[in-house]
C-alpha cells in the first residue's frame, strides 16, 4: 500500500475528526509538504477534505465520483481491481482503451473506466447513452486459458455476474437477456460487450465491456429510449454508489471466472437459466442473411441458444438480435 493509500485510510478511520498533519507525517514517515501534496491530489479525485491551521485535515467524504481508492477500499478480490484502474473524466471509448492497453501486454484485471464516453458502443456499433457522471461505463482485459471456441462463455458468465452482483445491491427483480442485456420489468438497465483477440488456436486477451444506468434520472433518457431502458434510480427511487456496485460485480465476475477456469460450464450454465429472460419466450431472431421465429427452449453446454421452430426442427444459435413476439409460452 503505498503512502496516498495508507494516508487515505488514516483520514478515513477519523472521518468527521480532525487529525493533524504532524501526525500523518509522523504515520507516513514523510515531510509536511509532502502530506500536503497528496491531500490535494484526494481534493483532485473528489474527496472532500477541509484544512485548518492547528488542526489540521478533516475528511467530510467523497463525491459520487469513480476513484480507484474507492474501488479497491475493501474489494475481496485477488485479480480484478487488484491491478492497474485507470479512471478518465472523459474518453472515447472504454474498451478502446482497453484494446491499447492490451495489446501492450497489460496484466489481466486492469480496469478502465470513465465518467462518459464520446464513442461509447454497444454490440454491431449501436450507440450507447452515456450521461457524465450518472453510469459504470467499465472495460477490463482478461488473459484466459481458453480456446476461442469457449470464449462466447464469457459473455454468460459476465450476465450472471452482472445479474447477481445488481440483485445483491439493489434487490431490484434483474432478468437476463439473451445474449448480453441486464433488464429490468422488461427494461434495459445494462449492457454487456466482448470483443476477443486470438492468436492461432489460443485466445491472446478479451475485453469486457459494460454499461449500467446507474443514478440517471427517468427523464433525462433521450425520447427514443424512455419506453426501453432504465436504470436504477428510476426503479428504485434512491441513487446508489457507483463505486459499490462496481465492487460487487468484480467480486462476483472474479468468483465465476475462476470456476470456469478450473471446473467448467455446467453450474455456470444452470445459473444463467434460473435468471434467463429467454428461455420460454416466442421470438425471432435475426442473424445475417437470415431469420429463424419459434420457441426458445434452453441453452446448450457450449451456451448455444436452443431454438424450435413451428415444425418441430431445432437450431443452435450462438449470436444474433433477439425480437420477443408473443411473450412466454405457458
Amino acid at each position: 500500500m503505498g503512502n496516498r493509500e495508507t494516508l487515505l485510510n488514516l483520514l478515513k478511520s477519523n472521518q468527521n475528526h480532525w487529525i493533524s498533519g504532524e501526525v500523518l507525517r509522523q504515520h507516513l514517515g514523510i515531510s509536511r509538504n509532502a502530506v500536503s501534496k497528496h491531500i490535494r491530489a484526494l481534493r483532485a479525485t473528489g474527496y472532500e477534505i477541509q484544512s485548518a491551521p492547528r488542526k489540521g485535515y478533516l475528511l467530510h467524504g467523497v463525491q459520487d465520483r469513480i476513484i480507484p481508492e474507492e474501488i479497491r477500499d475493501g474489494l475481496a478480490t485477488s485479480v480484478f481491481g487488484q491491478q492497474e484502474i485507470l479512471c478518465f473524466t472523459e474518453t472515447d471509448s472504454t474498451s478502446l482503451q482497453a484494446r491499447i492497453l492490451a495489446d501492450n501486454g497489460a496484466r489481466e484485471g486492469t480496469l478502465i473506466l470513465a465518467e462518459s464516453q464520446t464513442r461509447g458502443r454497444g454490440r454491431k456499433g449501436r450507440t450507447w447513452f452515456t450521461p457524465k457522471g450518472q453510469g459504470i461505463f467499465l472495460s477490463m482485459i482478461l488473459r484466459p486459458a481458453i480456446s476461442p471456441m469457449d470464449a462466447s462463455r464469457l459473455t454468460l458468465l459476465t450476465a450472471v455476474a452482472l445479474a447477481e452482483s445488481l440483485i445483491d445491491s439493489t434487490g431490484l427483480g434483474i432478468r437476463i437477456k439473451w445474449p448480453n442485456d441486464i433488464l429490468c420489468k422488461g427494461r434495459k438497465l445494462a449492457g454487456i460487450l466482448t470483443e476477443l483477440s486470438t492468436e492461432m488456436d489460443a485466445v491472446n486477451h478479451v475485453i469486457i465491456g459494460l454499461g449500467i444506468n446507474v443514478n440517471t434520472p427517468k427523464e433525462a433518457f433521450p425520447t427514443e429510449l424512455k419506453e426501453k431502458a432504465t436504470s436504477i434510480l428510476s426503479e428504485s427511487g434512491i441513487p446508489h454508489s457507483r463505486c459499490e456496485i462496481t465492487k460487487r460485480f468484480l467480486e462476483r465476475f472474479e468468483r465465476h471466472y475462476t470456476s470456469l477456469v478450473s471446473d467448467g460450464f455446467p453450474d455456470l450454465l444452470d445459473r444463467w437459466r434460473s435468471l434467463s429472460d429467454t428461455i420460454g419466450q416466442r421470438v425471432c431472431v435475426e442473424m445475417i442473411g437470415k431469420s429463424l421465429t419459434g420457441t426458445i427452449r434452453d441453452m446448450d453446454p457450449n451456451g448455444f441458444l436452443i431454438l424450435e421452430e413451428e415444425n418441430g426442427v431445432r437450431h443452435s444459435i450462438l449470436s444474433g438480435d433477439l425480437i420477443p413476439l408473443t411473450g412466454k409460452e405457458s
